[in-house]
């Protein structure tokens, strides 16, 4: 068995390399995939323009309704902005969530919108979901812990 092993990871090897090249005419990696809808969210984002982020995402839900995405980026945009509709935040926090259970962000994201609100339990729910989607730490869970510890803190 070990003869096959060398030639076998030089065969694998070539493959790969061939197919990164075939991705990218010139050759340094794969071909970049980019939804215009969050390339303009990004961009309202990076300027803290909350209304036009959720603006650009309520005409795209309008489109796609079935996106987990777009209602995770956009319960974001709305809770953000100034003098936020929280029942409007959860809804499509919970939507994204129907959408997708295991979509990070959203566990992250409704996890710190419960805190805005008050509701420790709920928040720390979304952070024991995110323990279990998390194999190692992953950013949203260590986001979320952190603001719950935040969150504790300040009501001692």
């Amino acid at each position: 068995m070990k003869p096959l092993f060398l030639p076998l990871m030089i065969v694998l090897l070539a493959l790969a390399m061939k197919a990164q090249a075939a991705g990218d005419p010139g050759g340094s990696g794969p071909p970049a995939f980019t939804d215009p809808v969050l390339q303009q969210v990004g961009e309202a984002t990076a300027r803290k323009d909350w209304a036009a982020a959720a603006a650009i995402l309520r005409d795209a839900l309008a489109k796609s309704p079935d996106n987990a995405d777009y209602h995770n980026l956009y319960a974001y945009s709305v809770r953000k902005g100034t003098n936020p509709n929280m029942d409007l935040v959860f809804k499509h926090y919970n939507e994204a969530l129907r959408l997708d259970a295991k979509h990070r962000d959203a566990h992250e994201y409704i996890g710190e919108a419960y805190l805005m609100v008050g509701n420790l339990a709920k928040a720390r729910e979304h952070l024991a979901q995110l323990d279990k989607l998390c194999f190692f730490p992953c950013s949203q869970y260590t986001d979320l812990k952190k603001a719950v510890a935040d969150y504790e803190a300040k009501r001692k």
